[in-house]
Protein backbone atom coordinates (compact mmCIF):
# COMPACT_ATOMS: atom_id res chain seq x y z
CA UNK A 1 0.00 0.00 0.00
CA UNK A 2 1.12 3.39 -0.46
CA UNK A 3 1.74 6.73 1.51
CA UNK A 4 -1.84 8.30 1.83
CA UNK A 5 -3.58 8.16 5.22
CA UNK A 6 -7.04 6.45 4.16
CA UNK A 7 -8.53 6.74 7.97
CA UNK A 8 -8.50 10.24 8.28
CA UNK A 9 -10.17 10.64 4.67
CA UNK A 10 -12.97 7.61 5.43
CA UNK A 11 -13.81 9.57 8.51
CA UNK A 12 -14.14 12.79 6.31
CA UNK A 13 -16.40 11.36 4.00
CA UNK A 14 -19.15 10.24 6.94
CA UNK A 15 -20.24 13.91 6.98
CA UNK A 16 -23.56 14.23 4.51
CA UNK A 17 -22.56 17.86 3.82
CA UNK A 18 -19.02 16.70 2.76
CA UNK A 19 -20.58 14.25 0.54
CA UNK A 20 -22.72 16.54 -1.31
CA UNK A 21 -19.60 18.83 -2.09
CA UNK A 22 -17.56 15.98 -3.53
CA UNK A 23 -20.93 14.89 -5.92
CA UNK A 24 -20.93 18.55 -6.64
CA UNK A 25 -16.88 18.31 -8.05
CA UNK A 26 -16.76 15.67 -9.59
CA UNK A 27 -16.27 15.57 -13.22
CA UNK A 28 -13.01 17.96 -12.80
CA UNK A 29 -15.33 20.65 -11.89
CA UNK A 30 -13.21 23.55 -9.96
CA UNK A 31 -15.37 26.07 -7.69
CA UNK A 32 -14.74 28.54 -4.68
CA UNK A 33 -16.43 28.43 -1.34
CA UNK A 34 -19.25 30.80 -2.97
CA UNK A 35 -19.99 28.57 -5.79
CA UNK A 36 -20.16 25.60 -3.63
CA UNK A 37 -22.68 27.45 -1.27
CA UNK A 38 -25.02 28.83 -4.01
CA UNK A 39 -24.69 25.37 -5.74
CA UNK A 40 -26.23 23.60 -1.92
CA UNK A 41 -27.88 26.01 -0.47
CA UNK A 42 -25.78 26.33 2.20
CA UNK A 43 -24.19 29.22 3.73
CA UNK A 44 -20.02 30.05 3.39
CA UNK A 45 -19.39 30.11 7.01
CA UNK A 46 -20.85 26.54 7.35
CA UNK A 47 -18.99 25.38 4.24
CA UNK A 48 -15.91 26.52 5.26
CA UNK A 49 -15.70 23.92 8.12
CA UNK A 50 -15.75 21.07 6.14
CA UNK A 51 -13.68 22.59 2.92
CA UNK A 52 -11.45 22.83 5.14
CA UNK A 53 -11.51 19.27 6.30
CA UNK A 54 -11.74 17.85 3.10
CA UNK A 55 -8.71 19.96 2.82
CA UNK A 56 -6.25 18.43 5.30
CA UNK A 57 -7.66 14.61 4.57
CA UNK A 58 -6.29 15.47 1.08
CA UNK A 59 -9.72 14.66 -0.42
CA UNK A 60 -9.46 18.36 -1.98
CA UNK A 61 -6.93 20.52 -3.85
CA UNK A 62 -6.94 24.21 -3.11
CA UNK A 63 -5.68 27.01 -5.64
CA UNK A 64 -5.71 30.38 -4.92
CA UNK A 65 -7.30 33.38 -7.11
CA UNK A 66 -6.90 36.67 -5.96
CA UNK A 67 -9.18 36.54 -2.84
CA UNK A 68 -10.89 33.53 -3.63
CA UNK A 69 -9.84 29.78 -3.34
CA UNK A 70 -10.44 27.37 -5.46
CA UNK A 71 -11.61 23.48 -4.81
CA UNK A 72 -11.47 20.58 -6.84
CA UNK A 73 -11.23 16.96 -6.13
CA UNK A 74 -7.57 15.10 -5.17
CA UNK A 75 -8.35 12.07 -7.50
CA UNK A 76 -5.27 10.26 -6.51
CA UNK A 77 -6.91 10.52 -2.42
CA UNK A 78 -9.77 8.79 -3.70
CA UNK A 79 -7.92 6.31 -5.90
CA UNK A 80 -5.39 5.49 -2.71
CA UNK A 81 -8.71 4.62 -0.82
CA UNK A 82 -10.38 2.54 -3.51
CA UNK A 83 -7.14 0.88 -3.20
CA UNK A 84 -7.51 0.26 0.22
CA UNK A 85 -11.26 -1.07 -0.26
CA UNK A 86 -9.86 -3.20 -2.60
CA UNK A 87 -8.17 -5.29 -0.24
CA UNK A 88 -10.24 -5.57 2.07
CA UNK A 89 -12.45 -8.86 1.95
Amino acid sequence: MNNCSVFPGFHALSEPIRLQIIELLQGGSELCVGDIGRELGIPQSKLSFHLKTLNQCDLVITRKHGRHIYYKLNVAQFSCLEEYLSQVQ
